[in-house]
């Protein structure tokens, strides 16, 4: 263990440390970090992504915070690609809003959503770690034209608690992407310290950053037992080894795919991630094969 990785990484500790409500301040530190406003843990869900198994390395965490305001956030860890990521995260968002309303009820109950996605994988293209989307509405003929609230009873019609409200974007949801394995930067702000924690396990001695000071208490790798450490360094051997499997699998399928026998090279590569845990569904994405196949190996 390196002074730089002395501490647990996120995703191990989100699945079995900070499950704690005494130890809810790491997360609520780095949600404050992205929306810069102080937030509530409410709840982390308890599914099979709790299970002390190598086999959920793939599996998502999902924890659920709210603002003052009483704005909804849903934070999910995911360390492998799904085809349908896009999708999945837009019918998170628009289950919780479903469940603000009832039936009857007015429209204005709805409060805003965020949705943080941290990413253990690469994913799309572009000169960053970390996005942020938010829904703006642009002049079809005057581009340089955006949709603004001006007068009291728009501002009023969208928020039931009548708080002054200046464009649309301020209801709809708002979407924060962190692209762990991108970040190579020298950690100066809140933002980069995180980053680096989420992807080495490092932090400042001298950190202020919400969440990293009692992150350091609380998350330091040789506080934990010795069985806690055994179980901590197998998971992050069948990380590294899952991934490797994929670039392999990826590499001998672009090889394979130039010769006879591509098939039976992408069901030995199946086979091969099967071993290691990794989903039916993306061990699909990566050979061409059907997931019906793919269960029956």
């Amino acid at each position: 263990m390196t002074e730089k990785s002395k501490y647990v990484r996120f995703d191990w500790a989100i699945k079995r440390i900070l499950r704690d409500v005494a130890n809810k301040e790491v997360l609520e530190g780095l949600i404050q970090v992205l929306i810069k406003e102080p937030v509530t843990i409410t709840e982390i869900l308890e599914s099979e992504n709790s299970k002390d198994s190598l086999e959920d390395k793939g599996n998502r965490v999902d924890v659920k915070a709210k603002t003052e305001k009483g704005e909804y956030i849903i934070v999910e860890v995911q360390l492998t690609k799904e085809r349908d990521f896009f999708q999945r995260i837009i019918f998170g968002t628009a289950t919780a809003i479903n469940g603000q309303i009832g039936i009857g009820q007015d429209y204005r109950v709805i409060k805003k959503v965020y949705s943080i996605n941290i990413l253990y994988f690469n994913f799309g293209s572009g000169d960053d770690y970390a996005f942020h989307g938010v829904t703006t509405f642009r002049g079809m003929t005057n581009k340089d034209a955006e949709l603004k609230l001006n007068t009291k009873n728009e501002r009023e019609y969208m928020d039931s608690e009548r708080r002054r409200m200046t464009s649309p974007e301020e209801v709809f949801p708002e979407y924060f992407l962190l692209i762990v394995d991108r970040f190579n930067e020298v950690a100066k702000t809140p933002i980069e310290e995180w980053m680096a924690y989420l992807k080495d396990g490092a932090i400042r001695d001298d950190t202020t950053t919400p969440g990293l000071q009692e992150a350091r208490r609380k998350l330091e790798y040789m506080s934990m037992t010795e069985e806690e450490r055994h179980a901590y360094r197998e998971y992050m051997v069948s990380v590294h080894s899952a991934q490797d499997a994929i670039e392999t699998a990826k590499a001998d399928g672009r090889a394979e795919g130039r010769a006879e026998g591509r098939e039976e090279a992408n069901r030995d590569n199946a086979i091969k991630m099967k071993k290691k845990g990794i989903p039916d569904d993306l061990i699909a994405e990566i050979t061409g094969l059907p997931v019906s196949k793919i269960q029956l190996l």
